[in-house]
């Protein structure tokens, strides 16, 4: 019995082994299933599998396994397994972060179902990994599938290694994985039906794939930008032009490939000495090249137009970047030349062979593409009702936030973001509201493109799906329920007619979705709007715009007060298109996606771009009459009438409600606790711009109806400083009106917003390059106190909203306020409160008290 007993653990531990060794996908999922087989294992056991293969596997390689996933499994946060019991999970494809998210909802006690369309991990690619990413994988036990997982200083992996790796632990603990099924459509439940009936389910290829009959609680997206899930329109970001060209050569793992260094990332900026030598040897001309050693020597540069062409890996110059990167307009041999070229010169030569490995394709493993366009969804979730049944959606990975290669942010991002959707399930199980649950989430979200190795928890070990323990100085509810209230979708809109659908309100900075307005419906609109202006005769979307007198005549078209076109000179190109920038990011919020002086170069705007930056003024003019901007301007100079003096009656009939408002109000402050001392004085300003607000209501209450133009005032009196706020307000009683509006556009403090310009040292910050906090944006090296200039990190600063100027945490409790501006403060509060309580009209009072309070800010 004991021989017997011995020989079936050996048995275990064997097949286990042929597990965890296993190098392809096909071959772990093969192992996997003689194993279950084996030892009578039922793997659709979500709940008891994990249990009972750890009793039936004891041997030593194995325990140390089981203790790592033991001492991930005990975090509190799951609720040891029962968190999410009852709710059914989809995972959209199985990539790195979708296994990584299947593997925490598992952790929870949910059902995880993975699909993936492919049956093979074939890319070669390197991942850089964050610390963090690299503490949390040893914790789920890497090594014990990969024993070179980040040896030594190494901080890379390869997707195709990742992915394996992370296939085996999520198989390990529960989940359930198909290949070879590919995600089609969502089915709605049947109509007519109570809550008993059946749910939500997927349509997949093949249609008789036994998934197709699940009903799921939650569905993922995890398949890449070309997410197939309906619901999430999608932002774009767009920089210059940068070609980056990857390329993985054949490791054989010899003495002399081991003593080859690495590169982990050299910049033109950083090493000029290299790049010059490289291109004076070689011809080729980069701007940076990486390489990192794995299954594969993996090279990834970028490499500058010119030197392509000169070398003949591209064929023809094309403005557009699709025709110009084209298959058709590439050198395959050249290119494959090239690469290799440029990674022998890298690494000196020292490489004995630089054979490329094989693609999945059967092609040598090379590759160029554009990189400068990348893509985040404007949401991370939305919940779907239909018959009684709810559904939470939601994306992951390069479904919700393209990564930007050179940062190396891919993998930690989409880990994050694992976690956060995990978080954010457990909400879902345990009869969180949607609106709730949804405004939790966008809040995170928020977060999440900001996110650095340097401003993330160090506390590597506290991690959890709790969001609190990896972002420092969290705020959940930055985003409130009432504005998520699109993404809480009741079924009375079919799927059909939900093509990526958003928020109802429309913004300047539009989604890809709205981008891609059809360039033939684009250019008809453009030379409607720009038919007969001098020298305009629009025929495409490239070089007609060249001179800048096109665009220059379609902001005229809109508003005629700001651009003199008949003093435009055709030749002086640059001029006329710069004007044209700097007026439509000015009043109309429309960022330049160029400078003038390369709209003018020979070869003319590149045409997707073109397209991007026109679509603004078509979204943003084409159901607007032409003159309406204009009207709305004029009228805008007429600012006393809308505050007309109170009429005798009007005021009869509202000094009940002035005194009941006065009491409310005043009951409200005295009910109020004491803030702590470092929020005193912020609190009080608080008060004082409330109750300005308030008072300033009351007498547009009285004044006539200005339809959308006063609405518009309202909101700009709403951003005043409490110095321009008590301005206008002594404007009032004199009858004179503030300085005239020249813009019916909003007025945001420099920086913010569309803006791009460092708030600090007021020069241009490239989306790229910019970090953002408290609505600004800026380079990071201008990210410092303004006492002691030491360098801040985002979450750990302190801000004066009122005089916008950021401090680190220290300096902020210790600046000194004004007495004259306390002085101020105190006599506006006294002046409202006198405002609310008197019977009289408010056009009868001093006019001296308000003339004094403005003075004491000046």
């Amino acid at each position: 019995m004991g021989e017997m007993e011995e020989e079936r653990t050996s048995q275990a531990g064997q097949l286990f082994e042929n597990f965890v060794q296993a190098t392809t996908c096909k071959g772990t999922l093969q192992a996997f299933s003689i194993l279950c087989r084996q030892l009578e294992l039922n793997p659709s056991d979500h709940r008891g599998f994990y249990s009972s293969l750890k009793a039936a596997v004891t041997y030593w390689k194995a325990k140390g396994l089981w203790g790592k996933l033991d001492k991930r499994a005990s975090h509190k946060e799951y609720s040891k397994g029962k968190a999410c019991m009852d709710t059914r999970c989809l995972i959209i494809g199985g990539g790195p972060c979708g296994f990584r998210t299947a593997i925490e909802l598992v952790l929870l006690g949910a059902k995880v179902v993975v699909i993936e369309k492919r049956d093979t991990f074939s890319r070669n690619n390197v991942l850089h990994l964050w610390p963090y990413t690299i503490q949390d994988l040893r914790d789920l036990g890497a090594k014990k599938f990969y024993g070179k997982f980040c040896a030594g200083s190494i901080d890379h992996i390869s997707i195709r290694q990742l992915q394996l790796m992370l296939l085996k632990i999520a198989l390990i603990v529960g989940v359930e994985v198909h290949v070879n099924v590919e995600f089609a459509k969502l089915l709605e439940p049947p109509e007519d039906q109570g809550t008993d009936g059946p749910g939500w389910r997927v349509e997949v290829r093949p249609a008789d794939h036994p998934i197709s009959d699940y009903e799921y609680d939650v569905i993922i997206g995890a398949d890449g930008r070309r997410s197939t899930l309906d619901g999430f329109k999608r932002k774009e970001f767009r920089g210059k032009l940068a070609i980056a060209i990857t390329a993985n050569f054949v490791n054989r793992n010899t003495t002399a490939e081991a003593k080859v260094e690495e590169i982990s990332g050299v910049a033109f900026i950083f090493n000029q000495k290299f790049f010059l030598e490289l291109k004076e040897e070689t011809g080729i001309d980069l701007e940076n090249i990486v390489y990192y050693k794995d299954n594969t020597h993996y090279f990834v540069m970028t490499a500058k137009k010119q030197s392509l062409l000169d070398k003949g890996v591209i064929i023809n110059d094309y403005i557009e970047t699709e025709r110009l990167l084209a298959s058709d307009n590439v050198n395959q041999e050249a290119l494959l030349s090239y690469a290799r070229e440029a990674a022998d010169f890298g690494t000196n030569y020292q490489l004995p062979s630089l054979d490329y490995a094989i693609n999945h394709y059967g092609q040598p493993d090379v590759a160029m593409f554009d990189f400068t366009c990348m893509y985040a969804s404007e949401n991370a979730a939305l919940v779907r009702e239909k018959s009684g049944h709810q559904l939470l959606v939601a994306l992951v990975g390069d479904s919700l936030l393209e990564p930007f290669w050179p940062m190396g942010t891919g993998c930690a991002r989409g880990f994050l973001a694992a976690f956060d959707t995990a978080w954010m399930i457990k909400g879902w199980a345990q009869g969180k509201g949607p609106l709730d649950l949804l405004s939790e989430r966008e809040s995170i979200y928020r977060l999440l493109p900001q996110t650095t190795a340097e401003n993330i928890s160090k506390n590597f070990e506290q991690y959890t799906i709790d969001p609190a323990t990896r972002y420092p100085n969290l705020n959940s509810t930055c985003v409130r329920p009432h504005q998520v209230r699109h993404l809480y979708i009741n079924g009375e809109q079919d799927l059909s007619s939900l093509e990526r659908s958003g928020p109802t309100g429309r913004s300047v900075n539009i989604s890809r979705r709205e981008s891609e307005v059809r360039p033939s419906r684009l250019l008809l609109w453009c030379q409607k709007q720009t038919q007969g202006y001098r020298g305009v005769d629009v025929t495409d979307l490239t070089s007609s715009w060249r001179s800048g007198l096109a665009l220059c005549a379609l902001i005229h078209r809109q508003r005629p007060d700001l651009i003199d076109f008949d003093s435009l000179n055709e030749a002086d190109c640059a001029k006329n298109n710069q004007l044209a920038f700097d007026m439509a990011e000015r009043e109309f919020g429309i960022q330049p996606v160029t400078t003038g002086k390369e709209m003018n170069a020979e070869r003319g705007p590149d045409k997707l771009i073109m397209v991007l930056y026109l679509s603004k003024f078509y979204e943003m003019f084409r159901n607007s009459p032409q003159s309406v901007a204009g009207r709305a301007f004029h009228t805008c100079k007429t600012l006393p009438l809308l505050y007309p003096k109170v009429d005798k009656k009007l005021e009869d009939n509202d000094s009940k409600k002035r005194k009941k408002a006065s009491s409310h109000l005043e009951e409200l402050m005295s009910n109020q606790s004491a803030p702590p001392v470092g929020e005193r004085e912020e609190q009080k300003e608080n008060k004082v711009r409330s109750m300005a607000t308030q008072l300033l209501a009351r007498f547009e209450e009285n004044a006539t109806s200005c339809g959308v133009l006063q609405a518009e005032i309202t909101r700009q009196f709403n951003k005043k400083s409490i110095k321009e706020r008590a301005q206008q307000l002594s404007c009032l009683f004199t009858g004179k009106p503030p300085q005239p509006q020249t813009s019916m556009r909003k007025e945001f403090p420099l920086g913010l917003g569309g803006s791009d310009t460092c708030h600090f040292c007021k020069k241009r910050v490239y989306i790229m390059e910019r970090l953002s906090a408290e609505g600004y944006f800026f380079h990071r090296e201008c990210f410092r106190c303004n006492i002691c200039g030491c360098t801040l990190r985002l979450g750990g600063h302190a801000f004066d909203s009122n005089q916008g100027i950021f401090y680190c945490k220290l300096h902020f409790s210790q600046r000194k306020i004004s007495s004259r501006h306390r002085r101020g403060e105190v006599m506006l509060i006294h002046f409202i409160k006198r405002m609310w309580s008197t019977n009289k009209s408010a056009a009868l009072l001093s006019q001296s008290h308000v003339r004094a309070l403005s003075c004491s800010f000046s």
